[in-house]
Protein backbone atom coordinates (compact mmCIF):
# COMPACT_ATOMS: atom_id res chain seq x y z
CA UNK A 1 0.00 0.00 0.00
CA UNK A 2 2.94 2.37 0.50
CA UNK A 3 3.12 3.50 -3.12
CA UNK A 4 -0.56 4.36 -3.10
CA UNK A 5 -0.03 6.55 -0.06
CA UNK A 6 2.70 8.34 -2.04
CA UNK A 7 0.34 8.83 -4.97
CA UNK A 8 -2.36 10.37 -2.86
CA UNK A 9 -0.07 12.60 -0.85
CA UNK A 10 1.97 14.09 -3.66
CA UNK A 11 -0.90 14.66 -6.05
CA UNK A 12 -2.96 16.52 -3.49
CA UNK A 13 0.05 18.40 -2.13
CA UNK A 14 1.26 19.81 -5.40
CA UNK A 15 -2.16 20.54 -6.82
CA UNK A 16 -3.19 22.33 -3.66
CA UNK A 17 0.05 24.25 -3.41
CA UNK A 18 -0.50 25.56 -6.89
CA UNK A 19 -4.22 26.21 -6.89
CA UNK A 20 -5.72 26.62 -3.41
CA UNK A 21 -6.70 29.96 -1.92
CA UNK A 22 -9.47 31.55 0.09
CA UNK A 23 -8.94 35.29 0.23
CA UNK A 24 -7.54 36.18 -3.14
CA UNK A 25 -8.63 36.67 -6.70
CA UNK A 26 -10.27 33.83 -8.63
CA UNK A 27 -8.45 30.52 -8.47
CA UNK A 28 -5.12 31.15 -6.75
CA UNK A 29 -4.15 34.63 -7.93
CA UNK A 30 -3.35 37.37 -5.45
CA UNK A 31 -4.59 40.92 -5.99
CA UNK A 32 -2.40 42.41 -3.29
CA UNK A 33 0.09 44.44 -5.37
CA UNK A 34 -1.38 47.95 -4.92
CA UNK A 35 -3.22 49.56 -2.02
CA UNK A 36 -4.14 52.59 -4.14
CA UNK A 37 -5.74 50.18 -6.63
CA UNK A 38 -7.39 48.16 -3.86
CA UNK A 39 -9.43 51.23 -2.91
CA UNK A 40 -11.40 51.03 -6.18
CA UNK A 41 -11.32 47.20 -6.42
CA UNK A 42 -8.58 47.35 -9.07
CA UNK A 43 -11.14 48.52 -11.62
CA UNK A 44 -8.51 50.65 -13.36
CA UNK A 45 -5.66 48.18 -13.01
CA UNK A 46 -4.42 48.63 -16.62
CA UNK A 47 -5.38 52.27 -17.18
CA UNK A 48 -5.24 54.32 -13.96
CA UNK A 49 -1.70 55.64 -13.38
CA UNK A 50 -1.33 56.72 -9.76
CA UNK A 51 2.11 55.57 -8.65
CA UNK A 52 4.89 53.03 -9.18
CA UNK A 53 2.54 50.07 -8.65
CA UNK A 54 1.61 50.50 -12.32
CA UNK A 55 4.77 48.44 -12.98
CA UNK A 56 2.57 45.45 -12.15
CA UNK A 57 -0.77 46.78 -13.41
CA UNK A 58 0.44 47.82 -16.86
CA UNK A 59 4.15 48.31 -17.71
CA UNK A 60 3.19 50.86 -20.38
CA UNK A 61 1.86 53.15 -17.65
CA UNK A 62 5.37 54.05 -16.45
CA UNK A 63 5.60 56.39 -19.44
CA UNK A 64 3.00 58.67 -17.84
CA UNK A 65 4.83 59.10 -14.51
CA UNK A 66 6.54 62.49 -14.45
CA UNK A 67 9.43 61.52 -12.16
CA UNK A 68 11.07 58.67 -10.28
CA UNK A 69 9.07 57.18 -7.45
CA UNK A 70 9.03 54.31 -5.00
CA UNK A 71 5.87 52.57 -3.74
CA UNK A 72 6.00 50.05 -0.89
CA UNK A 73 3.11 48.52 0.96
CA UNK A 74 1.38 45.47 2.36
CA UNK A 75 -2.08 43.98 2.80
CA UNK A 76 -3.24 42.02 5.83
CA UNK A 77 -5.85 39.34 5.04
CA UNK A 78 -8.22 37.91 7.63
CA UNK A 79 -10.49 35.07 6.49
CA UNK A 80 -13.55 33.61 8.22
CA UNK A 81 -15.06 30.27 7.18
CA UNK A 82 -18.21 28.64 8.49
CA UNK A 83 -18.65 24.88 7.98
CA UNK A 84 -22.09 23.38 8.54
CA UNK A 85 -24.09 20.20 7.81
CA UNK A 86 -20.94 18.06 7.80
CA UNK A 87 -21.30 14.33 7.17
CA UNK A 88 -18.69 11.62 6.71
CA UNK A 89 -18.35 7.86 6.36
CA UNK A 90 -15.65 5.17 6.18
CA UNK A 91 -15.44 1.65 4.80
CA UNK A 92 -12.77 -1.04 4.77
CA UNK A 93 -12.45 -4.19 2.72
CA UNK A 94 -13.63 -7.25 4.64
CA UNK A 95 -10.54 -9.26 3.82
CA UNK A 96 -8.15 -6.49 4.86
CA UNK A 97 -10.10 -5.94 8.09
CA UNK A 98 -9.51 -9.61 8.90
CA UNK A 99 -5.78 -9.30 8.28
CA UNK A 100 -5.84 -10.96 4.86
CA UNK A 101 -6.09 -10.01 1.18
CA UNK A 102 -8.86 -7.83 -0.29
CA UNK A 103 -12.01 -9.77 -1.23
CA UNK A 104 -14.08 -6.92 -2.72
CA UNK A 105 -16.64 -6.74 0.09
CA UNK A 106 -16.82 -3.33 1.84
CA UNK A 107 -17.57 -3.14 5.55
CA UNK A 108 -19.04 0.18 6.83
CA UNK A 109 -17.23 1.72 9.80
CA UNK A 110 -19.49 4.68 10.49
CA UNK A 111 -18.59 8.35 10.41
CA UNK A 112 -15.12 9.82 10.85
CA UNK A 113 -14.51 11.07 14.36
CA UNK A 114 -13.65 14.75 14.17
CA UNK A 115 -14.52 18.45 14.33
CA UNK A 116 -15.47 21.20 11.86
CA UNK A 117 -14.20 24.44 13.39
CA UNK A 118 -13.64 26.24 10.06
CA UNK A 119 -11.45 29.37 10.00
CA UNK A 120 -8.66 27.30 8.48
CA UNK A 121 -6.89 30.22 6.74
CA UNK A 122 -4.43 31.94 9.10
CA UNK A 123 -4.17 35.71 8.99
CA UNK A 124 -1.36 36.72 6.64
CA UNK A 125 0.50 39.85 5.53
CA UNK A 126 1.44 40.20 1.84
CA UNK A 127 4.13 42.83 1.12
CA UNK A 128 5.24 44.39 -2.18
CA UNK A 129 7.57 47.06 -3.54
CA UNK A 130 7.90 48.91 -6.89
CA UNK A 131 10.26 51.51 -8.34
CA UNK A 132 9.77 53.44 -11.58
CA UNK A 133 11.99 56.07 -13.21
CA UNK A 134 11.96 57.98 -16.52
CA UNK A 135 15.19 57.45 -18.49
CA UNK A 136 14.47 60.18 -21.05
CA UNK A 137 11.44 61.63 -22.84
CA UNK A 138 10.63 58.24 -24.42
CA UNK A 139 11.96 55.46 -22.21
CA UNK A 140 11.15 54.53 -18.62
CA UNK A 141 12.47 51.75 -16.37
CA UNK A 142 10.77 49.97 -13.51
CA UNK A 143 11.34 47.11 -11.10
CA UNK A 144 9.01 45.26 -8.76
CA UNK A 145 9.03 42.51 -6.15
CA UNK A 146 5.66 41.04 -5.22
CA UNK A 147 3.62 37.88 -4.60
CA UNK A 148 1.40 36.95 -7.57
CA UNK A 149 0.21 33.67 -6.03
CA UNK A 150 0.08 32.29 -2.52
CA UNK A 151 -2.04 30.50 0.04
CA UNK A 152 -2.04 28.87 3.43
CA UNK A 153 -4.78 26.67 4.81
CA UNK A 154 -4.55 24.87 8.12
CA UNK A 155 -7.46 22.91 9.55
CA UNK A 156 -7.41 21.68 13.12
CA UNK A 157 -5.72 18.27 13.58
CA UNK A 158 -9.08 16.68 14.40
CA UNK A 159 -10.83 18.04 11.28
CA UNK A 160 -13.50 15.57 10.14
CA UNK A 161 -12.40 15.92 6.50
CA UNK A 162 -8.68 15.59 7.31
CA UNK A 163 -8.18 12.62 4.98
CA UNK A 164 -8.97 14.94 2.07
CA UNK A 165 -6.44 17.55 3.25
CA UNK A 166 -5.70 19.52 6.42
CA UNK A 167 -2.65 21.75 5.84
CA UNK A 168 -1.16 23.55 2.85
CA UNK A 169 1.33 26.38 2.43
CA UNK A 170 2.51 27.85 -0.86
CA UNK A 171 4.52 30.98 -1.55
CA UNK A 172 5.34 32.48 -4.94
CA UNK A 173 7.64 35.51 -5.13
CA UNK A 174 8.29 37.36 -8.39
CA UNK A 175 10.91 39.92 -9.41
CA UNK A 176 10.07 42.00 -12.48
CA UNK A 177 12.37 44.36 -14.43
CA UNK A 178 10.33 46.43 -16.89
CA UNK A 179 10.76 48.92 -19.75
CA UNK A 180 8.22 51.20 -21.42
CA UNK A 181 8.36 53.33 -24.55
CA UNK A 182 6.25 56.43 -25.16
CA UNK A 183 5.37 57.03 -28.82
CA UNK A 184 3.35 60.15 -28.06
CA UNK A 185 1.18 61.72 -25.38
CA UNK A 186 -1.55 59.34 -26.52
CA UNK A 187 0.25 55.98 -26.89
CA UNK A 188 2.80 53.97 -24.95
CA UNK A 189 3.84 50.31 -24.74
CA UNK A 190 5.70 48.32 -22.11
CA UNK A 191 7.14 44.88 -21.41
CA UNK A 192 8.64 43.10 -18.43
CA UNK A 193 10.26 39.80 -17.54
CA UNK A 194 9.27 37.94 -14.39
CA UNK A 195 11.54 35.66 -12.42
CA UNK A 196 9.36 33.46 -10.20
CA UNK A 197 10.17 31.20 -7.26
CA UNK A 198 7.60 28.79 -5.83
CA UNK A 199 7.84 26.92 -2.54
CA UNK A 200 5.18 24.67 -1.05
CA UNK A 201 4.50 22.32 1.85
CA UNK A 202 1.61 20.02 2.69
CA UNK A 203 0.68 17.87 5.66
CA UNK A 204 -2.29 15.49 5.51
CA UNK A 205 -3.60 12.64 7.63
CA UNK A 206 -3.75 8.92 6.77
CA UNK A 207 -6.53 6.72 8.27
CA UNK A 208 -5.33 4.49 11.09
CA UNK A 209 -7.57 1.64 9.92
CA UNK A 210 -5.16 1.06 7.01
CA UNK A 211 -2.47 -0.17 9.40
CA UNK A 212 -4.65 -2.14 11.79
CA UNK A 213 -5.76 0.57 14.21
CA UNK A 214 -9.23 0.01 15.72
CA UNK A 215 -12.11 1.59 13.83
CA UNK A 216 -13.13 3.36 17.03
CA UNK A 217 -9.74 5.08 17.38
CA UNK A 218 -9.79 8.86 17.03
CA UNK A 219 -7.51 11.32 15.20
CA UNK A 220 -4.53 10.46 17.42
CA UNK A 221 -4.33 7.04 15.71
CA UNK A 222 -3.85 8.58 12.24
CA UNK A 223 -0.52 8.90 10.51
CA UNK A 224 0.86 11.95 8.78
CA UNK A 225 2.05 12.56 5.21
CA UNK A 226 4.22 15.63 4.60
CA UNK A 227 5.32 16.84 1.17
CA UNK A 228 7.66 19.70 0.26
CA UNK A 229 8.71 21.04 -3.14
CA UNK A 230 10.03 24.08 -4.99
CA UNK A 231 10.96 25.40 -8.42
CA UNK A 232 11.81 28.58 -10.31
CA UNK A 233 10.70 29.75 -13.76
CA UNK A 234 10.49 32.76 -16.08
CA UNK A 235 7.49 34.59 -17.50
CA UNK A 236 6.70 37.95 -19.04
CA UNK A 237 4.04 40.61 -19.37
CA UNK A 238 3.07 43.13 -22.05
CA UNK A 239 1.02 46.29 -21.89
CA UNK A 240 -0.31 49.16 -23.96
CA UNK A 241 -1.98 52.43 -22.99
CA UNK A 242 -3.91 54.62 -25.41
CA UNK A 243 -5.47 58.01 -24.70
CA UNK A 244 -7.93 58.92 -27.48
CA UNK A 245 -8.78 62.08 -25.51
CA UNK A 246 -7.12 63.79 -22.53
CA UNK A 247 -9.96 62.63 -20.27
CA UNK A 248 -10.03 59.00 -21.46
CA UNK A 249 -7.39 56.31 -20.89
CA UNK A 250 -7.60 52.76 -22.22
CA UNK A 251 -5.27 50.05 -20.93
CA UNK A 252 -4.60 46.45 -21.96
CA UNK A 253 -2.24 44.05 -20.18
CA UNK A 254 -1.21 40.47 -20.93
CA UNK A 255 0.50 38.32 -18.31
CA UNK A 256 2.01 35.10 -19.65
CA UNK A 257 1.60 31.58 -18.40
CA UNK A 258 4.48 30.24 -16.32
CA UNK A 259 5.59 26.61 -16.53
CA UNK A 260 6.87 24.92 -13.36
CA UNK A 261 8.19 21.49 -12.58
CA UNK A 262 7.66 21.23 -8.86
CA UNK A 263 10.17 18.73 -7.47
CA UNK A 264 9.57 17.38 -4.00
CA UNK A 265 9.72 14.54 -1.54
CA UNK A 266 7.02 12.53 0.17
CA UNK A 267 7.72 11.56 3.77
CA UNK A 268 5.77 9.88 6.56
CA UNK A 269 5.89 10.06 10.35
CA UNK A 270 4.10 8.93 13.50
CA UNK A 271 4.80 5.24 12.97
CA UNK A 272 3.91 5.00 9.28
CA UNK A 273 7.47 4.86 7.93
CA UNK A 274 7.38 1.08 7.89
CA UNK A 275 4.28 0.83 5.70
CA UNK A 276 5.09 3.31 2.93
CA UNK A 277 8.41 3.97 1.26
CA UNK A 278 9.66 7.51 0.79
CA UNK A 279 9.74 8.61 -2.84
CA UNK A 280 10.93 11.57 -4.91
CA UNK A 281 8.29 12.86 -7.30
CA UNK A 282 7.46 15.77 -9.57
CA UNK A 283 4.51 17.46 -11.20
CA UNK A 284 4.47 19.76 -14.24
CA UNK A 285 2.04 22.61 -13.65
CA UNK A 286 1.29 25.74 -15.65
CA UNK A 287 -0.08 28.88 -14.07
CA UNK A 288 -2.52 30.35 -16.61
CA UNK A 289 -2.18 33.50 -18.67
CA UNK A 290 -4.41 36.48 -17.94
CA UNK A 291 -5.67 39.42 -19.97
CA UNK A 292 -6.88 42.62 -18.31
CA UNK A 293 -8.63 45.54 -19.99
CA UNK A 294 -9.67 48.71 -18.20
CA UNK A 295 -10.85 52.21 -18.96
CA UNK A 296 -10.38 55.35 -16.88
CA UNK A 297 -12.68 58.30 -17.57
CA UNK A 298 -12.26 61.72 -15.96
CA UNK A 299 -15.82 62.98 -15.52
CA UNK A 300 -14.88 66.29 -13.89
CA UNK A 301 -11.75 67.85 -12.42
CA UNK A 302 -12.49 65.92 -9.22
CA UNK A 303 -14.36 62.74 -10.21
CA UNK A 304 -12.83 59.82 -12.11
CA UNK A 305 -14.66 56.59 -12.99
CA UNK A 306 -13.10 53.25 -13.91
CA UNK A 307 -14.19 49.90 -15.30
CA UNK A 308 -12.13 46.73 -15.74
CA UNK A 309 -12.50 43.17 -17.01
CA UNK A 310 -10.06 40.26 -16.61
CA UNK A 311 -10.00 36.88 -18.32
CA UNK A 312 -7.96 33.92 -17.03
CA UNK A 313 -7.32 30.77 -19.03
CA UNK A 314 -8.07 28.35 -16.21
CA UNK A 315 -8.80 25.55 -18.68
CA UNK A 316 -5.06 24.83 -18.62
CA UNK A 317 -5.69 23.13 -15.28
CA UNK A 318 -7.48 20.06 -16.60
CA UNK A 319 -5.60 17.29 -14.82
CA UNK A 320 -2.97 16.40 -12.21
CA UNK A 321 -0.30 14.13 -13.65
CA UNK A 322 2.30 13.15 -11.05
CA UNK A 323 5.45 11.21 -11.90
CA UNK A 324 7.70 9.57 -9.32
CA UNK A 325 11.10 7.96 -8.90
CA UNK A 326 9.40 4.62 -8.17
CA UNK A 327 6.22 4.90 -10.24
CA UNK A 328 6.38 6.27 -13.79
CA UNK A 329 2.84 7.63 -13.40
CA UNK A 330 1.80 8.13 -9.81
CA UNK A 331 -1.62 9.59 -10.51
CA UNK A 332 -3.63 11.09 -13.36
CA UNK A 333 -6.64 12.94 -11.99
CA UNK A 334 -9.05 15.09 -13.97
CA UNK A 335 -9.83 18.60 -12.66
CA UNK A 336 -11.69 20.26 -15.57
CA UNK A 337 -11.38 23.89 -14.53
CA UNK A 338 -13.16 26.46 -16.71
CA UNK A 339 -11.92 29.78 -18.06
CA UNK A 340 -13.20 32.58 -15.84
CA UNK A 341 -14.03 36.30 -16.02
CA UNK A 342 -13.81 38.97 -13.34
CA UNK A 343 -15.32 42.48 -13.56
CA UNK A 344 -14.80 45.60 -11.48
CA UNK A 345 -16.03 49.18 -11.36
CA UNK A 346 -14.72 51.98 -9.19
CA UNK A 347 -14.37 55.71 -8.62
CA UNK A 348 -11.90 58.28 -7.29
CA UNK A 349 -12.94 61.67 -5.90
CA UNK A 350 -10.35 64.40 -5.30
CA UNK A 351 -11.73 65.97 -2.16
CA UNK A 352 -8.98 68.61 -1.97
CA UNK A 353 -5.28 68.81 -2.92
CA UNK A 354 -4.34 66.59 0.02
CA UNK A 355 -7.07 63.93 0.03
CA UNK A 356 -8.50 61.54 -2.59
CA UNK A 357 -11.34 59.13 -1.77
CA UNK A 358 -11.95 55.79 -3.51
CA UNK A 359 -14.62 53.08 -3.73
CA UNK A 360 -15.12 49.97 -5.86
CA UNK A 361 -17.02 46.75 -6.47
CA UNK A 362 -15.70 43.56 -8.08
CA UNK A 363 -17.40 40.36 -9.24
CA UNK A 364 -15.05 37.39 -9.43
CA UNK A 365 -16.35 34.16 -10.98
CA UNK A 366 -14.88 30.88 -9.78
CA UNK A 367 -13.18 28.44 -12.18
CA UNK A 368 -14.07 25.46 -9.97
CA UNK A 369 -17.06 23.20 -10.52
CA UNK A 370 -19.45 21.27 -8.29
CA UNK A 371 -18.09 17.85 -9.27
CA UNK A 372 -14.46 18.41 -8.25
CA UNK A 373 -14.65 21.05 -5.50
CA UNK A 374 -12.66 19.92 -2.45
CA UNK A 375 -11.98 20.87 1.15
CA UNK A 376 -8.74 22.42 -0.11
CA UNK A 377 -10.54 24.72 -2.55
CA UNK A 378 -14.01 25.19 -1.02
CA UNK A 379 -14.72 28.45 -2.87
CA UNK A 380 -17.36 29.82 -5.19
CA UNK A 381 -18.24 33.09 -6.94
CA UNK A 382 -17.08 36.18 -5.05
CA UNK A 383 -18.19 39.76 -4.49
CA UNK A 384 -15.64 42.29 -3.24
CA UNK A 385 -16.53 45.74 -1.84
CA UNK A 386 -13.70 48.23 -1.29
CA UNK A 387 -13.08 51.67 0.20
CA UNK A 388 -9.86 53.64 0.20
CA UNK A 389 -8.19 57.01 0.62
CA UNK A 390 -4.94 58.70 -0.34
CA UNK A 391 -3.31 61.46 1.74
CA UNK A 392 -0.58 63.69 0.32
CA UNK A 393 0.66 65.83 3.25
CA UNK A 394 3.64 67.07 1.21
CA UNK A 395 4.21 67.13 -2.53
CA UNK A 396 6.69 64.25 -2.59
CA UNK A 397 4.82 61.73 -0.42
CA UNK A 398 1.46 59.97 -0.48
CA UNK A 399 0.06 57.53 2.07
CA UNK A 400 -2.71 55.21 0.83
CA UNK A 401 -5.01 53.02 2.91
CA UNK A 402 -7.78 50.66 1.83
CA UNK A 403 -10.29 48.16 3.18
CA UNK A 404 -11.97 45.33 1.25
CA UNK A 405 -14.78 43.00 2.25
CA UNK A 406 -15.06 39.74 0.31
CA UNK A 407 -18.08 37.48 0.49
CA UNK A 408 -18.57 34.21 -1.36
CA UNK A 409 -21.69 32.44 -2.42
CA UNK A 410 -22.31 29.49 -0.11
CA UNK A 411 -21.08 26.26 -1.63
CA UNK A 412 -20.98 22.52 -0.96
CA UNK A 413 -18.10 20.08 -0.85
CA UNK A 414 -18.83 16.40 -1.49
CA UNK A 415 -15.75 14.15 -1.70
CA UNK A 416 -14.99 10.46 -1.72
CA UNK A 417 -11.51 8.94 -1.75
CA UNK A 418 -10.47 5.33 -2.38
CA UNK A 419 -7.30 3.83 -0.93
CA UNK A 420 -5.85 1.05 -3.07
CA UNK A 421 -3.28 -1.72 -2.86
CA UNK A 422 -2.30 -3.95 -5.73
CA UNK A 423 -5.04 -2.46 -7.90
CA UNK A 424 -7.80 -3.28 -5.39
CA UNK A 425 -9.72 -0.78 -3.26
CA UNK A 426 -9.03 -1.56 0.39
CA UNK A 427 -10.73 1.41 2.07
CA UNK A 428 -12.80 4.50 1.37
CA UNK A 429 -13.39 7.80 3.17
CA UNK A 430 -16.06 10.34 2.21
CA UNK A 431 -16.88 13.83 3.47
CA UNK A 432 -19.48 16.45 2.63
CA UNK A 433 -20.25 19.87 4.12
CA UNK A 434 -21.58 23.32 3.36
CA UNK A 435 -19.01 26.14 3.29
CA UNK A 436 -19.48 29.89 3.60
CA UNK A 437 -16.39 32.10 3.25
CA UNK A 438 -15.78 35.79 3.83
CA UNK A 439 -12.62 37.85 4.16
CA UNK A 440 -11.38 41.27 5.25
CA UNK A 441 -8.36 42.95 3.67
CA UNK A 442 -6.55 45.94 5.19
CA UNK A 443 -3.96 47.67 2.99
CA UNK A 444 -1.41 50.45 3.56
CA UNK A 445 1.08 51.95 1.12
CA UNK A 446 3.73 54.68 1.07
CA UNK A 447 4.78 56.39 -2.19
CA UNK A 448 7.75 58.72 -2.32
CA UNK A 449 8.55 60.81 -5.41
CA UNK A 450 12.15 61.85 -6.04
Amino acid sequence: MHNKFNKLALAVAVATAAFASQAQAGGFQLNEQSTSGQGYSHAGRSSNVNDATIVFGNPAGMSFLDRAQLSVGATYLNVDTDISNAQSSRTIDQGVAGGGLPNGVSVPLGSVTGTNDGDMVPGSTIPYGFYAQPINDRWSFGFGVYAPFGSETEYEDSFEGRYHGNHTRVEVVSAQPTLSYKFSEQLSVGAGLTYNQIDGELASRVPGILVGQPATAGPAADGEVRVEGDDEAWGYNLGVIYRPAPETTLGLTYRSKVDYTLNGTSRTSEGYESVRANQDASLDITTPETVNFSITQEMTDRLTLMFGASWTRWSRFDQILVEGSVDDEIINEQQNYSNAWAFATGAEYQLNPEWVLRAGLAIDNTPTNDDTRSVRIPSDDRRIFSLGAGWTPVENMTIDVAYSYLTERGTEVDQSRDYQSGGATVANASYSADYKNEAHGFGAQLTYRF
